[in-house]
């Protein structure tokens, strides 16, 4: 049996890496560990700076150097904790031992010992995931997210006075436009992105239990509470006053079921435009040398939506599945957390693979005027609900008697196709007003679209 070189298991690693790869410079784990050291050192930086448990203020072109090498974090660090990671066995501990040694290397050996001093292991790491957390999703996700629906809302403009079929139930039904069904789904997104932008990524850093009892141990004078607050606020995360040992990962919760939210969405949009396209709303543009069918040489097969489909289903069962597992911790720490937060960047990837293959499918589809324009007129029984409305009215207004205006309209469309000619005859025999009348007669498929151009602009509002 041929052994093969060392392979990524995951697809993300392998076959997708283009797409989601930026995503590894956040949600990593060299990503995670590049962000551990900048809240050491930060910490570090923040306790010489204030004078607290018996520090000096450092000399401010040695901490410019710390910094620099914490922001500069690249292979050689990767290698260096990987190696003393294999003796303690523990990955932020190797964190510590790695700033010492460049304490050391600075001349910095009388401010080792600050090194995670009060701090819990997960007082560093629920820090480092929000902040990788929050910069993937405004840096990455984000911005893939609005190319999205920036497109959806500008083939909405492009399409606004485009009349088209509706079809409840995968019946044909009140006419729409297209513009103004795509621009229902940017509306729904749009909502789904301000409440994201809404999130608070939150942060403690108060000990072992949430108690700062070794801090008060060791200066029972300073209101750490105070320094705790300014300082997880000075990282740029919202502080969270009462935790255990753990931060408790709500905020995490509530993240990843918005963006799981704003998954179905889309999952509904590339399905909705997979039907379009089945029927022939939407006619592919071919990329040229690209192959649409192994077999079936006139084919353009719709990939670029199903990939999004499979994609927005892979996010979801594991965004859903985080969001279920991090609100719970037994008593006042495990490790469930630990284990699942490693798998948030598999989670985002999905999304934001499926972000891709969704803007690059909008970008290779046209609308095709002309077969919605047949469809349209193919089904003039749709205009029955506007004759038998119209009915109503003039009942009411007293210009008619007729009775029961539905029935007289289902009686004449139900399971049957008719055309102008026949509504026609049939209006001209109604006894309604000459204006309503004039109405009716004027209406065709096309017309009969309400007040759909106008409502595409509501998303300027």
């Amino acid at each position: 049996m041929t052994t093969l070189p060392p392979q990524p298991i995951s697809p993300l690693d392998g076959r997708y890496r283009a797409p989601v790869s930026p995503l590894g410079d956040f949600l990593s784990e060299a990503g995670l560990n590049k962000a551990r050291v900048h809240v050491e050192v930060e910490w570090l930086a923040y306790l010489t700076s204030h004078s607290l448990l018996g520090a000096t203020p450092l000399d401010q072109s040695q901490l410019a150097e710390l910094r620099a090498w914490a922001a500069g974090f690249g292979q050689a660090e990767i290698d260096r904790l990987a190696e003393i990671e294999a003796t303690t066995q523990h990955d932020v501990k190797a964190v510590e031992y790695l700033v010492r040694e460049q304490l050391s290397r600075q001349g910095l050996d009388a401010v080792s010992e600050l090194t995670h001093v009060c701090c819990t292991s997960e007082d560093i790491n629920n820090l480092s995931y929000a902040l990788t957390v929050k910069q993937a999703i405004q840096q990455v996700w984000r911005p893939a997210f609005e190319t999205v629906i920036s497109e959806i809302a500008r083939q909405a403009e492009q399409y606004r006075e485009l009349p088209m079929m509706s079809r409840t139930h995968g019946q044909p039904a009140t006419p729409t436009t297209l513009g103004k069904e795509l621009a229902v789904f940017v509306h729904r997104l749009e909502r789904q992105l301000n409440q994201i932008d809404d999130i608070e990524y939150l942060g403690k850093f108060s000990g072992a239990t949430g108690t700062f009892a070794a801090h008060l141990a060791a200066d029972p004078d300073t209101d750490w509470t105070r320094v705790s607050q300014e300082f997880v606020e000075g990282l740029g995360l919202d502080w969270n006053p009462l935790t255990t040992q753990i931060e408790s990962h709500d905020w995490q919760a509530e993240l990843y079921t918005r963006v799981a939210h704003a998954n179905r969405i889309l999952h509904n949009l590339a399905t909705d435009i997979w039907s379009y396209i089945s029927i022939g709303y939407f006619r592919q543009i071919p990329v040229k040398g690209a192959t649409g069918s192994s077999t079936m040489p006139h084919k353009v097969n719709p990939i670029r939506f199903e990939n999004a489909e499979a994609n927005l289903e892979l996010s979801n069962a594991i965004l859903d599945s985080l969001a279920a597992t991090l609100v719970t911790s037994r008593w006042q720490r495990d490790l469930t957390d630990s284990s699942a937060q490693r798998n948030i960047g598999v989670g985002l990837g999905h999304s934001v693979l499926a972000l891709d293959n969704i803007r690059r499918g909008l970008g290779q589809i046209d609308a095709a005027p002309e077969v919605l324009a047949a469809d349209l007129d193919a089904n003039w029984e749709v205009l029955g609900e506007a004759i038998q409305t119209v009915i109503r009215a003039e009942v009411t207004a007293g210009r008619s008697t007729i009775a029961d205006p539905y029935a007289v309209l289902k009686e004449l469309t139900r399971d049957r196709r008719i055309g102008q000619a026949e509504l026609v005859e049939f209006v001209g025999g109604l006894e309604i007003g000459e204006e309503a009348k004039r109405r009716l007669l004027a209406l065709t498929p096309s017309t009969y679209i309400g007040d759909a151009v106008r409502l595409v602009d509501y998303l300027k509002r």
